[in-house]
Order: structure tokens, then C-alpha cells, then sequence
């Protein structure tokens, strides 16, 4: 069996699919998406696609090291998602052949029920919106996340802090004990305030602080988890077992990495293992479509230490326009605020195609991006 055709669909700035056929007619989907960078995604999986036309799709390990290290330069957010995008599709191909999910093929399943949370977004200038927290909870979700509103100054003024504080007490409040809730600091706070802000909703009981310092000040975590009770999350933007381990080493609760950034399943599997020796759970970064999801959910049975699955597309369904791409949408439908274990082959989804190929877009080379903050005084603020 050999490829016989790589193909990239960018259906928006956060959907950017691979599609790999084998000669035999064997399909395999994957997520390539770099969040509003789908045009450079879709010319990096081009350019990596050369090496597997004519080749067996079926060694995965293999290709993922060509792909991964035979260009010499290597790493970084577009590399490690063009990897895994081809290297999901390459799983979920391999899982059509065998005709077995991913996650048997890794191991077998460790759990038949996959934890969801998803956001409570909120009203500007807010963390988290109390009401759809109640909600969600009362539709199953044992856990929901609130990201802090922004931007947010080095040291910022007290009414800021008591804010923050006053509203993850109504968060709380909406819930109640028996829920819980993750506070997403989104890299946009410094480190001396990212320990203010933790000293003052400590009281709330919060699952996991995330992201409380940006990505390149990763060596500076241990600062953060020696000052606080509340557990650290982080690795969203960290793309390999190397670039995870200092915040292994800083002693974080949560590892979440993005099955569609860190090189794919192959090595989002490794990270997971990797994680285990440290006592940290994995919780998939997922802000993307639904093959991503389905990816994450394939991962998320073969490890032991999962913790939860986060999402960002309506689950509520099988009419849900975000699950519109799947013949059988109803496999990634939320049940008591979990999906239930997939037993199709491969990722466990059926890609409507004649829908994606109708939904490719050419125009989106210069997409619109994430908002761009400024402080008072005019300088960058992290988004």
C-alpha cells in the first residue's frame, strides 16, 4: 500500500484539514489548524507532503521522524502543526486499515466516558459568566474554565484584583461546591501579578490556574507552583516532550498540550507519558474544529492520567453547524458533559467529504487574527 495524494482544505482560520489516500483507497483525516494562520499551514503541509507520496502510510513513528527532523530546522508552532495534522491523518488511516479506533491501537481504552469542560465566557470587562457556568453545569459539566477579562497592566491596580475576585466568588456561587472551575490567565499577566491574582481567589477553591505566565518565561514556573495551593496548567504553546519537561520539572498539576500543535497524536502520546512520571494529568488544549476534537478523544482513551477535555465547538447536538462536516455527528455529542467512547475506526468520525470540499476557501490569506490590545499608554498588550 502506498499515498497517493495529500490534499489541505482550509474551511476557516482555525480549520485547516490533510487529507491522505492510499492507493487502495484507504482515507485518513487530520487537523492541521494553526489558530489565523491557515495559509501558511496549508504551504507547510504541501512542502511535508512530498515525503509521503509513494511511501506505506502505515509505519506512523517512522514518518513522524522524517517529517519532524529530516529538514534539519525543526520545532515551533508551524512545523509541530503541520506534523500533526499529517500525523493524525496517518493514525486515522492506519485505524481504517486495521479497522480498529485509534485508541486500541495505541492500547486500548483506559476510561469509556471522555470529561468535557468548555468556556463561560463573559460580559467585557468579567471572568466567566455565572449564568452559563449554571447552565453548563446543569446540562452535566462537572467543569467549566473563565478566561480573565483583559488586557492586563504588570502590576495592575486594585480594582482590578478585587474584580477578578468578586467575580470568580459569583462563579463559585452559580456552581456551587460539587463543580468546579479553571481560571485561564491566557499568558496575559506578568509573573508578580499572576501570584497577586492567585492569593486573591485562592479561597474560591479553583481547579487549575492556566497560563499564568507567557509561553517563554516557562523557566520561571516553579516561582508560580511554590507560591500558591492552586494547581498550575500549562502547554498549549510548548510543541514538544522537550519543551514540556521544564514545566514538568516546575511541578504543574496539568499538562495541555494541543494534538493539533505538538506534532500530532505520536507525540502528544509521549508528552502524556512523559507527564505520568511527573504525577501531572493531561488535559488537551482543543480550541478548534471537530476532527481536532475527535483527535484529542482518541488520545485521551489509550493514556491513564487524563484529566479533562476542553472544547470550544457546540456539542449540544447532532444539528450543530460545528459538527456539520461528520456524517454521523452524534458521536461527539456531549452526554452529561462527556462523550462517550467512539468505537469507529480510526479517529471514531466518517468526514462528510462533498461538504468539505465545498467548504474550502481560497481568500484566506490574509485572515483577521486575534484581537489587538494596547495599554493607556499606547504599548503592546498580550491578547
Amino acid at each position: 500500500m502506498r499515498v497517493t495524494r495529500v490534499e489541505t482544505f482550509v474551511l476557516d482560520e482555525r480549520q485547516v484539514l490533510v487529507r491522505i489516500e492510499a492507493e487502495t483507497g484507504v482515507v485518513g483525516w487530520g487537523d492541521a489548524s494553526l489558530e489565523h494562520r491557515p495559509a501558511t499551514i496549508a504551504a507547510a503541509v504541501r512542502e511535508l507532503s512530498a515525503h509521503l507520496i509513494g511511501e506505506d502510510p502505515l509505519p506512523v513513528t517512522r514518518h513522524w521522524q522524517r517529517l519532524s527532523r529530516g529538514g534539519f530546522y525543526r520545532g515551533g508552532p508551524v512545523l509541530a502543526s503541520a506534523v500533526a495534522g499529517i500525523d493524525q491523518a496517518l493514525w486515522d488511516l492506519r485505524g481504517h486499515h486495521f479497522d480498529a479506533p485509534v485508541h486500541v491501537l495505541l492500547g486500548g481504552p483506559c476510561r469509556d466516558r471522555i470529561r468535557l469542560y468548555t468556556h463561560t465566557w463573559g460580559t467585557p470587562g468579567h471572568t466567566g459568566d455565572p449564568a452559563r457556568a449554571a447552565m453548563l453545569v446543569g446540562a452535566g459539566y462537572t467543569l467549566v474554565k473563565a478566561s480573565i477579562a483583559g488586557p492586563v497592566d504588570f502590576l495592575d491596580a486594585p480594582e482590578g484584583v478585587e474584580r477578578f475576585r468578586a467575580d470568580l466568588e459569583a462563579l463559585r456561587e452559580a456552581i456551587g461546591p460539587a463543580a468546579d472551575f479553571g481560571i485561564d490567565l491566557h499568558g496575559r499577566v506578568s509573573l508578580p501579578h499572576a501570584r497577586r491574582l492567585a492569593e486573591a481567589v485562592a479561597h474560591t477553591r479553583p481547579a487549575f490556574l492556566e497560563e499564568p505566565l507567557r509561553p517563554e518565561h516557562t523557566r520561571h514556573l516553579a516561582r508560580i507552583t511554590a507560591s500558591t495551593t492552586i494547581p498550575i496548567a500549562v502547554g498549549e504553546r510548548l510543541y514538544s516532550r522537550e519543551e514540556m519537561l521544564p514545566a514538568l520539572e516546575a511541578g504543574i498539576a496539568i499538562a495541555q498540550p494541543d494534538v493539533s500543535h505538538a506534532g500530532g497524536i505520536t507525540e502528544a502520546f509521549r508528552i502524556a507519558t512523559l507527564a505520568e512520571s511527573f504525577d501531572v494529568q493531561i488535559a488537551p488544549h482543543c480550541p478548534l474544529g471537530p476532527v481536532a476534537l475527535a483527535a484529542c478523544v482518541q488520545l485521551d482513551l489509550a493514556i491513564p492520567n487524563f484529566y479533562a477535555q476542553e472544547h470550544v465547538i457546540d456539542l449540544t447536538s447532532a444539528a450543530s453547524p460545528d459538527l456539520a462536516i461528520l456524517r454521523d455527528p452524534s458521536v461527539l455529542v456531549a452526554v452529561d458533559g462527556a462523550i462517550l467512547r467512539p468505537e469507529g475506526p480510526g479517529l471514531g468520525i466518517e468526514i462528510d467529504e462533498d461538504v468539505v470540499r465545498s467548504r474550502h476557501r481560497d481568500d484566506l490569506a490574509d485572515p483577521v487574527g486575534n484581537p489587538q490590545w494596547t495599554y493607556a499608554d499606547g504599548g503592546y498588550a498580550e491578547w
